[in-house]
This record gives C-alpha cells, structure tokens and sequence, in this order.
C-alpha cells in the first residue's frame, strides 16, 4: 500500500476522464485513502464511473466546473491533495473557440489555485503537456500560463502551506481521443491510416507510468517544480506498422497548430533544469535560495541550450513492443 495517500482525501479536477479513471482504480486497489472526489462537468461520465467502481463507499461525485470559483471553494473544503487534470485539451477546438479556452485553462486555474490556498490543502499537482514547451498553438499557450500561474502560486500562500507543483507529460498511449485507439478502430476497414506528416515522432507513456510519477511527484515536490519522466519516442509511421503493417498511410500535411516533434523541455528551459535517474526538474526563476538547494539535491544541472525533444530522444521504443504492449492492453484502454 502507498502510504503517502494513508487516510487522505484526493480530488481531481477533470477526474471522469482517461487520467482519473486509471488514478481512481489505483487509489481504490493499492491505498487507503480515506476519500477520493471527482469534480466535472458531466454527469452521464460520473454515472458510468459509479458504475465501473460499483459505487464504492470511498467514492464522491461533485458536478463542478473550474470556471466556477465559488464551486471550487466548496469542493475543496477539508481535502489533502488535489490532482488538476480538468482542461480544454483539443488544439483545433482551442483555436475555433479561444474564449472558453483561456476560461478553462487559465482563468480555471487561478480558481484552483485560490480554492486551493483558502482550503489550506496541502499539495496540488497540476497535469501538463508537452504543448506547453514552445507553444505554437493556443491549446500550448494557455498550459504554458497555467504552469507559468502554479508554479508562481507558491509565492501567494503566506501563512498556509499549500504547494504547487507541475507534471508535464506528452500523449498518453490508449487515451480517448489518442492515435492509438484511432488508427485501432480503422482496422480492418478499407481506410488508409491518416498521417500528418512521415517525419512526425511522438514521445509514449503508459497511464500506469503517468500515475506513477504523479505518485513519484507527490513524494518529491517542494513547490514551484515542473516534473518531466524521461519516456521514449516513436515514429508515428512505426505506431501505424505496428497497429497493422499492411495498411497504406495517407500523408495529408500538417494541421493548424500542429508541431512535427514533441518537446517537454526548451533550450530556455534548461537554465533552470535539472537531471535525475528518471526524470527531469525545471525550478522556478524566483524561488528562494534555500528552497532551491533542497529541491535540487543530488540533481545534475543539464548542458546549456539542452531540450528534451523526441526527435532526438536517447531512448526509442520499437514496433514489436508497442505491438505487445497493445495485445495486453487494448481491451483496457479502449474502455475510458
């Protein structure tokens, strides 16, 4: 059991979505958290986790929107840890519709942020993504402002002792809406497998990882961190081999918005990056300097001018493991 969960209370923004129902089953099967809460906006999803997790006693189901502060102030009353997964996520929907963007992932997280502190809750980990390095498209922007705003929240706490923390991580492998499951569902039919564009490369983490180190994350953070887990890359055109080698691709040209290669870390980044076995840390500009010195620790300070890009990524993952990787895990995946 981990124990760093041992009779806590854990909500999740956003928590009907891929990340809160693996996260969910973790902490129900390997913890003894006393309580565990689901703040979103749609109550059909909440009902169908009711029902995938036979109603547990453990269970909360908040309906809540991180537009609403007032909300949020409500929901967070007596909580421990907070993961803030709730996020407009889809690059083209963020372009056509920039305002409930920015509503969502911006101005949400300054709600979740004050919720947070008035609360007195003891730690919030905010989910990221890659888009958020060097962000070429408003999805990137606004989760570059909602790191760049938890990260700063740590200066606003005062006499309480809430920290805030980032993960950043690219796309995770079977998520609703991901490549995986899409080219899957083409299987068998007549359709080519649609690529952007045959020099693409991805970075590739598992849920199971992603829960992992927002556990690992949890343990370490101080405040003001940007976590990023070293994970390896792969061609997009070697996922399509994998899923099934005999279909043709259609290469139908970059969409808006749409990067060529995934970058977690950029070279003015790495001024404030350092090196672990597993991972990477980015420190705030301004965190004081004993704090500083705690949160680097044995931590190495990278080269300058490093990124932590795909395209160049040490470690790549092979067509044959993502073919067994989707043999076990398929069935699973498909699910949320």
């Amino acid at each position: 059991m981990h124990k760093l969960y041992n009779n806590k209370t854990i909500l999740i923004t956003g928590g009907t979505g891929s990340f809160g129902n693996a996260f969910v089953k973790f902490l129900l099967e390997k913890t003894t958290a006393k309580k565990i809460i689901i703040l979103s906006r749609d109550e059909m999803k909440q009902w169908s986790m009711m029902q995938k997790f036979n109603n547990d006693s453990r269970l909360r189901f908040f309906i809540g929107d991180v537009r609403d502060k007032e909300r949020l102030l409500r929901a967070f009353y007596e909580v421990d840890f907070v993961v803030h997964a709730a996020a407009t996520k889809i690059v083209p929907t963020a372009e056509y519709d920039p305002f409930e963007c920015i509503k969502t992932n911006v101005l949400g997280a300054m709600n979740v942020i004050d919720a947070a502190i008035d609360n007195n809750v003891q730690k919030v980990i905010a989910l990221s993504t890659d888009k958020a390095s060097s962000p070429v498209n408003l999805y990137g922007a606004s989760k570059l402002s909602s790191d760049k705003l938890f990260i700063a929240a740590n200066n606003y706490t005062g006499s309480k002792s809430t920290k805030f923390s980032v993960v950043r991580y690219g796309n995770v492998m079977g998520s609703r809406g991901s490549v995986i499951p899409f080219f899957l569902s083409l299987r068998g039919k007549e359709a080519n497998f649609p690529i952007t564009d045959e020099r693409m490369t991805r970075f590739m983490i598992t849920l199971d990882q992603g829960i992992e180190f927002v556990n690992l994350s949890f343990q370490e953070m101080l405040g003001g961190e940007i976590f990023v887990k070293k994970i390896p890359s792969m061609k997009v055109t070697d996922i399509a081999k994998a899923i099934d080698p005999e279909k043709k691709l259609d290469f139908i040209g970059i969409r808006p918005g749409e990067k060529i290669h995934e970058e977690m870390i950029s070279r003015y980044e790495s001024l404030n990056t350092f090196e672990y076995d597993s991972f990477y840390k980015i420190l705030s500009m301004v965190q004081e300097e004993e704090i500083r010195d705690m949160t680097i620790r044995n931590g190495k300070l990278v080269k300058p001018d490093f990124s932590y890009e795909s395209s160049s990524n040490n470690d790549w993952m092979s067509i044959s493991d993502l073919t067994l990787w989707i043999e076990k895990n398929k069935s699973s995946f498909l699910e949320i």
